[in-house]
């Protein structure tokens, strides 16, 4: 399968890679992450500047009225630079969500600010029994005069700590619901935590918040729908971003097969290595062809057409990514895990990424079905 950037997405691309290398090297990466934010501010400012914030926004809401091939482009380029910012909550999840079900006051409300660069969002959804499904939901919504309470707990919510806007899904009367609810809204409780990739989740609590009636996103009882696309663009993100990170994993490792000496001579000249290297390129061109037609169908109506697509894209990824991860820190040897040395960070963000909007079980029981 051949694929061709446009003239804007070549653009995007060597924006976004530009920024990455002169903005994200290893030392400066790791500041970032030690900072009390555990992101850049100045970055994400920048990041807004750029019209990346905005890509797949109108451009009534601040936006340049882009694909999500765009994004994926620039999701594709954070991959290589192990970006820590919380575009993938804002953007890809908090901003797709609300533009398909927002209504026209909630989209003028939000998206020219998360186009903007002022407002950030996370999506709250996962349980702590929910595994991967999205119809097992404890947490609940009990119609409260004008407005609802919201109780329960969310699990590992990307980017809580940074949201200006919780978008939580709900048990109401008859079935599933989502709502907006402001991060520093009375009852909610917001526990911080780093991932194993240095990007912050949290276990987000609701103690009876009571959210107005103009908090429904969507309708009552009616948020699975939006919610499965929400996790389709979410995977399929997360296949761009996985090739970024391996097609830099890859680089790193040939490059080290070329400098490191054994016997008198650069390990790269042993024969079964430059077969395992084979392996490893291989591999990230076989993701390479899926995160295309990952990227095509993250936004398409048709949900069963997207979601055979999108999970099929999880699947080859996933294991591109364990052959790409695992061969990588083999042929470097004990060096590629130190917490010194940047192939074991790439190697981290491929793991955590394998957990992320299913696993390769999971997509494999739901491209079957």
């Amino acid at each position: 399968m051949e694929f061709t950037l446009t003239d804007t997405q070549q653009m995007l691309q060597d924006t976004a890679r530009r920024l990455v290398r002169d903005r994200y090297g290893f030392e400066q990466r790791k500041a970032v992450v030690a900072s009390a934010l555990g992101y850049s501010a100045e970055l994400w400012k920048e990041y807004a500047e750029l019209g990346l914030l905005g890509l797949e926004l109108d451009e009534d809401h601040g936006g340049s009225g882009g694909s999500f091939e765009d994004l994926a482009v620039v999701v594709e380029a954070f991959g290589r630079g192990l970006v820590v910012e919380p575009f993938l909550s804002t953007v890809v999840l908090g901003a797709g969500l609300v533009t398909r079900a927002g209504s026209a006051a909630q989209k003028d409300a939000i998206l020219p600010k998360v186009a903007a660069g002022e407002m950030k969002l996370a999506l709250a959804t996962g349980e702590p029994k929910a595994r991967y499904s999205l119809e097992r939901i404890e947490t609940g919504a009990k119609r409260d005069g004008d407005g609802y309470l919201l109780n329960g707990h969310k699990a590992v919510v990307l980017g809580a700590d940074s949201a200006d806007l919780i978008i939580a899904s709900a048990r109401t009367a008859k079935g599933v619901s989502l709502f907006l609810v402001p991060r520093d809204a009375k009852g909610v409780d917001v526990r911080t935590y780093p991932n194993m990739d240095d990007r912050r989740a949290a276990e987000v609590t609701f103690d009876n918040v009571r959210v107005g009636a103009d908090a429904l996103l969507g309708p009552e009882d009616g948020a699975l729908l939006h919610l499965e696309a929400a996790m389709d663009r979410g995977a399929a993100a997360i296949c761009c971003e996985a090739l970024g990170t391996m097609t830099v994993l890859n680089e790193l490792t040939l490059d080290y097969l070329k400098t490191r000496t054994q016997f008198g001579r650069p390990i790269g000249k042993f024969q079964v290595l430059q077969h395992r290297m084979a392996d490893m390129v291989i591999a990230e061109q076989q993701a390479r062809s899926m995160v295309q037609l990952a990227a095509e169908h993250a936004n398409l109506d048709d949900a069963k057409r997207r979601a055979q697509a999108i999970s099929a894209a999880k699947v080859q990824v996933g294991q591109s990514a364990q052959i790409v991860g695992r061969g990588a820190i083999q042929l470097h040897g004990g060096i590629g895990l130190t917490i010194e040395f940047v192939a074991g960070h790439y190697f981290r963000r491929l793991t955590a990424m394998e957990m992320m909007f299913g696993d390769q079980a999971y997509h494999l029981k739901r491209f079957a079905a």
